[in-house]
């Protein structure tokens, strides 16, 4: 399936798997890349080393294209991007909005920038910016979300800015790749999809609580960092949610303090990254001290399997999966079903009659 984002990045197939944090690691990743998918190795949650030693990995896994997440707000962003430009990768994807002079410095060296955003402003902001496609996520989507749902917000965007969209939030299946190209996007981004696979890491039983889950027990919630965060309910959630705000600031400092020790961050790059996290957000400080529950709170999920200290970011779509495909079999199993939706909407279509 031709696509602008298929022609823009060289992947068989227009779909992407999100950088999800402790998840898209170089196994899924690879096997994504195979599949034909732009897979994302996620990169905030490790550090540049690491970063370096995943991309080799990765590319020793797969001659494909892939690309890497970055936090443009992380105060080794700059170092980060020598990587990706050093490595050879194929695209940059962002977070948060890349800085006009990021964006160029990558441009320059031939790599593909393409940020998520979350609203139709910051898309058009990074497309004036010189970007070469943009990841526009909807409510639906899991980890920090908006309150526009796709169907609406996309359909915005596309119409917004003149380069190529990708659809994410709600998508699982053909059909919904099939819908977002009808909206005028050049593919979807699945992320809790690609979790739910036999090539992702993420725990067994982890996965089984994805599985059980309805889509109403996908929930958004504001307790762990101060910011809407879509995830799985869970005990946990609810005694975030109901605990008071001393206590939670004492858990974060005590998280915040094994992060820096798993990431090599000092407290001064984190106080540093604190303040770019506030730079145009109406967070107050305890809040942005609470984001330092975020990446501790996924790790003991998503790689130690502790559902019961951890949070399960989550799309809604987590509520209609219910096997764990490896991601050739998902990728191929998409295809088929929207050439399939696609020869049925042809078979069907009726011209209307006049009087």
């Amino acid at each position: 399936m031709d696509t602008a984002l298929t022609r823009l990045t060289g992947v068989r197939h227009p779909i992407v798997q999100t950088g999800m944090g402790w998840v898209a690691g170089p196994r899924l990743v690879s096997a994504a890349a195979n599949a034909g998918a732009l897979g994302i190795l996620a990169s905030a949650t490790m550090t540049p080393d690491q970063l370096k030693s995943a991309v080799r990995e990765v590319k020793s896994r797969t001659n494909a294209p892939f690309g890497v997440n970055l936090r443009a707000d992380a105060g080794d962003a700059r170092e980060r991007v020598r990587i990706i430009i050093d490595e050879g990768v194929k695209v940059a994807s962002f977070a948060l909005a890349p800085s006009r002079e990021l964006i160029a410095e990558l441009k320059d060296a031939g790599v593909v920038v393409i940020p998520s955003v979350g609203a139709r402003r910051h898309a058009e902001k990074v497309a004036a910016w010189g970007a070469d496609a943009v990841l526009v996520q909807g409510g639906e989507g899991g980890g920090h979300t908006g309150e526009v749902a796709t169907t609406v917000l996309l359909p915005q965007v596309v119409d917004a800015v003149g380069i190529p969209v990708i659809a994410a939030g709600g998508f699982y299946d053909g059909r919904g790749l099939v819908a977002a190209l009808a909206y005028g996007a050049a593919g979807i981004a699945m992320g809790t999809r690609f979790l739910l696979t036999s090539d992702s890491t993420v725990p067994d039983a982890v996965k089984a609580k994805y599985l059980a889950a309805s889509v109403k027990e996908v929930t958004v919630t504001t307790a762990v960092d101060g910011l809407p965060h879509r995830m799985l309910r869970t005990d946990l959630v609810n005694s975030l949610e109901r605990a008071g705000r001393t206590r939670a600031v004492a858990q974060a400092v005590r998280r915040a303090a094994g992060f820096r020790k798993i990431s090599g961050l000092s407290w001064a790059r984190m106080v540093r990254d604190g303040l770019a996290m506030k730079h145009g957000k109406d967070l107050t400080w305890s809040q942005v001290l609470l984001a330092a529950n975020t990446p501790m709170l996924l790790k003991a999920s998503m790689v130690e399997g502790r559902t019961d200290l951890g949070v399960m970011a989550s799309g809604q779509v987590a509520g209609l999966i219910d096997d764990l495909p490896c991601c050739a079999e998902l990728i191929a199993r998409v295809m088929a079903e929207a050439h399939t939706a696609l020869e049925e909407l042809l078979a069907h279509r009726t011209l209307p009659t006049a009087g």
